[in-house]
């Protein structure tokens, strides 16, 4: 679904291409030159989920957890700094990832779940995941626990717990997605690249929205991400809301004060999508999805099951991802073609 690389993206990847991967961006000759730059950069102070962390050097031995999460170090030129990243086997389509390349200059540590063996094996100094992205309680995998072993976390902004409970998300999706950029930029000492990433991508979604319908003009939009009894998917916390309503659509879940929950189908039967976007992840593939959508009988009636208006976005387009915006200008495409 991804589309091909638009001009902002290419001058993205040369951008970086000059910058190389890693911090140090000064002449290696230079060796004093680098250590009093960054002597006079740190420590730095960043506020995370609500904490405030003080870093006095970049981390060296980052392991990351999910795709998403991994494609922000990517793109941040920041493979230089990580010991690995765990995620299975499904990196979604790398056709237009001007980061793609990090893949093959990283050491992939594990198809399976991220545990504290692991990273204790890969000697990390920083792990990078999230709530319900790597951290649970549950299995004893959580920052608190990485503490006591002497390793240091940063937690996925789209999986701040917003004080309901389990309930996850403080801030805007892409709003979130601009946060953990501009915190690594300062962590890492890369500020500049965070925030040429970040005005490349504020131009790509505001393309996108100059393009997409307005007020009654939008088309009513329901996220599928799995399940039969009850579906998952997207409140206001999670990245299909800022992709759906940048796009030009109605996301009929906009009230849900919740990143990824289940609702149920009478709720989305009550709302009438008119286009519904498959989360493309999973052992249940998206035409199996598809096909179970359009099989089952209290959707029938449904606009999107009617028209058959039915997207698939790959899951990486869809959580917290420097591919959001992408998957925003694609979505708005499918949305101005179906509203013809």
């Amino acid at each position: 679904m991804l589309n091909p690389l638009r001009p902002a993206a290419l001058v993205l990847a040369a951008a970086l291409a000059l910058t190389g991967c890693g911090a140090d961006v000064t002449s290696q000759a230079d060796g004093k030159h680098r250590t009093s730059e960054a002597d006079r950069h740190y420590p730095v102070t960043v506020e995370n989920c609500g904490e405030k962390k003080t870093y006095d050097k970049a981390p060296r031995r980052v392991v990351t957890n999910d795709t998403g999460i991994t494609e922000i170090m990517f793109a941040l030129g920041l493979e230089d700094h990580m010991a690995g990243y765990v995620m299975p086997d499904d990196k979604g389509d790398l056709t237009s990832v001007p980061w793609k390349d990090g893949y093959t200059k990283t050491k992939w540590l594990s198809k399976e779940r991220i545990n504290k063996e692991l990273v204790l094996d890969a000697r990390a100094d920083l792990v990078f995941a999230g709530w319900n992205y790597g951290f649970n309680e549950g299995e004893g995998f959580t920052p608190a626990e990485l503490e006591r072993v002497g390793i240091d976390s940063y937690l996925l902004s789209e999986s701040c717990r917003n004080g309901q409970g389990k309930a996850r998300g403080v801030m805007p999706p892409l709003e979130a997605l601009y946060t953990d950029l501009r915190n690594l930029g300062k962590i890492f000492d890369v500020e500049d690249r965070a925030d040429t990433l970040i005005t490349s991508f504020r131009e790509e979604v505001a393309d996108a929205r100059a393009k997409a319908a307005k007020g009654g003009d939008r088309l009513r939009v329901f996220l599928y991400d799995d399940g039969k009894d009850k579906p998952l998917t997207s409140g206001a916390y999670a990245g299909p809301h800022d992709i759906i309503t940048k796009a030009g659509g109605d996301h009929i879940m906009k009230d849900l004060k919740d990143s990824w929950t289940t609702v149920g189908w009478e709720t989305v039967v009550d709302r009438d999508p008119e286009v519904i976007v498959i989360n493309d992840y999973g052992d249940t593939t998206a035409d199996e999805k598809r096909k179970f959508l359009k099989s089952y009988k209290p959707l029938a009636g449904v606009s999107a099951i009617v028209n058959d208006r039915i997207v698939v976005l790959d899951y990486v387009d869809l959580v917290e991802s420097p591919r959001n915006p992408a998957a925003i200008s694609s979505l708005a495409e499918d949305l101005r073609k179906f509203a013809r």
